[in-house]
């Protein structure tokens, strides 16, 4: 059995060390991790400049790309004599609810893992940047799911996006089958001055909350339970195809 690991927190991130630790009884598990932290980095290729691969230690390595070159060298060349059974993108130190699949560097991961054939799931510790994070319920929980995936297999053309509550206790019991919310921010463009009188600029946002939809990733963490969100690579609105045929362009 081989488990592939990433993420975009890089590859000393204490998210990833907590899924080693849970899964290490599964088989042979391979890290291949950003060197840094990488998140917001979407689903991005680095293709105008060669990218590095750094041995960490046994079956670990560092790469100076992005979480999909990851995946993707890993699958391609470190592994390429035997492909992983599974990919398993996170602990990411943050929520990943709602339109945050489509920056997700964590989810990125785990959908190019699926977009090489690969049975791929995310999974993020929905803390808060000001609590202390406690990534053994994540990590416990990725292990009963990686179990199940590995007994029964996922669709090709599916992730599965899961979120967990960040809980004081060792495991969560409660989880939902839910579909992606929609969550609230206020974006934030900050301009500066460096020291040669030249511009440049913070982007960031700040949280203003989610809409309430029952069923929703957002309304399953905000209950304290676990979200598991079914997210499929094919992005094709099936309803307006027909419409959009009828168009007289």
């Amino acid at each position: 059995m081989r488990i592939l690991l990433s993420n975009d927190d890089g590859i000393d991130a204490p998210g990833i060390k907590a899924l080693e630790e849970a899964l290490s009884s599964f088989g042979n598990l391979f890290v291949v991790a950003p060197d840094r932290e990488r998140s917001g980095a979407g689903h991005s290729l680095t293709l105008h400049r060669p990218l590095r691969i750094h041995a960490q230690g046994d079956r670990r390595y560092a790469v100076d790309g992005t979480p999909t070159d990851c995946v993707n060298l890993a699958i391609r060349e470190i592994l390429k004599e035997k492909r992983p059974d599974i990919v398993v993108s996170g602990i990411n130190q943050g929520p990943n609810l709602g339109d945050d699949v489509i920056y997700s560097g964590t989810v990125a991961a785990a959908l190019e893992g699926a977009l090489m054939g690969v049975p791929s799931i995310a999974i993020s510790l929905a803390v808060q940047s000001e609590d202390v994070p406690n990534f053994l319920p994540a990590a416990h929980f990725a292990k009963r799911v990686v179990k199940k995936i590995l007994d029964e297999d996922l669709p090709k053309d599916v992730i599965l996006n899961i979120n967990v509550p960040n809980i004081t206790q060792t495991s969560v019991d409660q989880y939902e089958v839910t579909r992606l919310g929609k969550r609230h921010f206020a974006d934030v463009v900050e301009e500066k001055i460096d020291p040669r009188g030249k511009k440049y600029y913070w982007v960031g946002s700040e949280e203003l909350g989610f809409d309430d939809i029952p069923g929703s990733d957002c309304n399953a963490i905000a209950a304290g339970r676990v979200s598991i969100t079914p997210v499929l690579l094919d992005h094709t609105h099936e309803r307006y195809l027909e419409v959009l045929r009828k168009w007289p362009l």
